[in-house]
């Protein structure tokens, strides 16, 4: 039986992760001074006390309905949780995702959109049935609907895009930090044709509401595909803080991962712009919030304690 020395072990990671390495460098794709519509990333609410942060922007008229079972249309492998492609008795095409991600994408889409970033609609189904393929009752799961007036056209990057100078774009990594989701691959961000206009999302937000963690192996080869944290795990939220201290206008915050120099560009004021709008959440929408992602009482309780104590410190961080 042949030995793999440690060296062929090496090279072979290496080789596999060749795309997936993260160069950490920050290009902007339009000139200083140039105009950006920061409007196809961020629109400002008018009120946010008045979102509905249960049905979140698909509203109640899309809310897929279980009484009868889906039908089972693909498999979706290309992710860490298991998931599927059916269709519902109306016709609606829609996207599913099982497992502990289930959760926490659909409350951290409620809260990216309750600031007014572009959100797909979301919506967790805790009891339904598919046939076909895998029939018969199935676990607790996130549902997108695969709408006709809209497609993905592309997808962009957190290092290479035109907003990277905005307080937008700079809020929506604050606002990722502040709920610890890690995995900020490529992938993840997509690019919607909408009625003909364009428009960009974070869309898959399940490596949220954990810890964010620093394999020692992302020391030499910072690779997106490798686990840095934790996803849908209470305690370990509960443990993390959020921001470390400031120096000048760097501010350090509580965080381990591969994406460090983006967070280079945030400045305190940055954090206070986001802070501020998530302080006017109300009581009730954090409750629906997590309602809608179908945590029990005392769970919605606790993390919005933690989150609420999050925005207490970058709201802080103004007065340093």
């Amino acid at each position: 039986m042949k030995t793999f020395h440690s060296s062929s072990a090496l090279l072979a990671v290496v080789a596999l992760s060749a795309g997936c390495v993260v160069s950490g460098k920050i290009q902007p794709t339009v000139n200083p001074g140039a105009p950006v519509d920061v409007s196809t990333l961020w629109q400002e609410p008018e009120n946010i006390g008045d979102r509905d942060l249960f049905h979140g922007p698909g509203g109640s008229a899309l809310i897929p309905d279980a009484s009868i079972p889906f039908t089972f249309i693909q498999a979706d492998e290309t992710g860490f949780s298991p998931g599927f492609d059916v269709r519902g008795p109306d016709g609606m095409e829609w996207s599913v995702k099982t497992g502990p991600e289930a959760q926490t994408e659909v409350a951290a889409s409620r809260i990216l959109w309750a600031l007014g970033y572009h959100q797909p609609p979301t919506y967790y189904v805790t009891s339904w049935q598919m046939t076909g393929q895998q029939e018969g009752p199935q676990p607790a799961a996130r549902f997108r609907p695969k709408l006709t007036d809209r497609k993905v056209v592309g997808e962009w990057d957190w290092y290479e895009n035109e907003f990277l100078r905005t307080q937008p774009f700079k809020g929506l990594v604050v606002a990722n930090v502040l709920l610890n989701n890690w995995d900020w691959k490529t992938s993840n961000n997509k690019i919607y044709e909408i009625n003909g206009e364009r428009v960009y999302m974070v869309q898959d937000l399940g490596a949220s509401l954990g810890k964010t963690g620093y394999p020692r192996i992302l020391s030499w080869l910072p690779m997106r595909g490798l686990g840095q944290g934790s996803r849908n795990n209470l305690e370990d939220f509960e443990q993390q803080g959020f921001i470390e201290g400031v120096e000048g206008e760097q501010v350090q915050f509580v965080y381990r991962g591969i994406h460090r120099s983006l967070l280079d560009l945030v400045t305190p004021a940055d954090v206070v712009w986001t802070a501020e709008r998530m302080a006017t959440v109300t009581d009730a929408q954090w409750d629906d919030v997590f309602r809608a992602a179908g945590y029990q009482v005392d769970e919605r309780r606790r993390y919005i304690a933690k989150i609420k104590s999050k925005i207490g410190e970058g709201l802080k961080v103004g007065l340093r």
